[in-house]
């Protein structure tokens, strides 16, 4: 199918810059990195438009080849993070489960109604810095299972790891999340009544 009459690539920038950067950015969390995603996204597209199906609206075909900047993204930063230790002197888990492999304590208490805190966009806000604070592994495979929704088998592509490596990085990254939230937004507003 040809390229619709309306596909005018010189207008993309104004009618889906904003939109596709937001995504980036959500993504990426870092502003050059999305930028950077988003021009390649428009150079891709400009030189493949000819592939351009007309199936979808071209927003949607935007984004699709936005998502594989995106995962081009985490592949370069996975090939250039230098390698964890993977005999830490202490696993960061150390003291919070028992021996049969349950927590030893419960998480503390929301202080609040979970929709309306993150209606507030306060915790959104410590959320995003707990991630921040992450080792770029770390991040990029939480970002990639829980925020884009990849199965393992992407992920371990994109970062070019295996199945059983990706489930160790998952589970330090949601338990360092974890100990994060605990401290930055648990604790925090445990006696405010938020």
């Amino acid at each position: 199918m040809a390229i619709p009459a309306s596909s005018n690539p010189s207008e993309w920038v104004d009618r889906y810059g904003d939109y596709l950067f937001r995504y980036a950015m959500l993504r990426l969390r870092d502003r050059a990195a999305a930028e950077d995603a988003v021009q390649e996204t428009f150079l891709a597209a400009l030189s493949n438009r000819g592939t351009f199906s007309g199936d979808s609206s071209e927003a949607t075909w935007l984004v699709g080849v936005l998502k594989h900047k995106i995962a081009d993204h985490y592949r370069r930063q996975a090939r250039e993070a230098p390698l964890e230790g993977a005999d830490l002197a202490e696993h960061p888990d150390a003291g919070n489960f028992d021996g049969s492999g349950h927590w030893t304590a419960g998480p503390s208490g929301w202080g609040g109604n979970p929709a309306d805190l993150y209606r507030q966009g306060k915790f959104l806000d410590r959320f995003r810095e707990c991630l921040s604070g992450l080792s770029p592994n770390h991040a990029n495979a939480f970002t990639l299972r829980e925020i884009e929704g990849l199965d393992t088998a992407e992920i371990c592509k994109v970062l070019n790891v295996t199945e059983t490596n990706l489930w160790v990085i998952l589970h330090r990254a949601r338990s360092l999340l974890r100990r994060c939230l605990e401290t930055r937004w648990f604790g925090a507003t445990a006696g405010k009544g938020t």
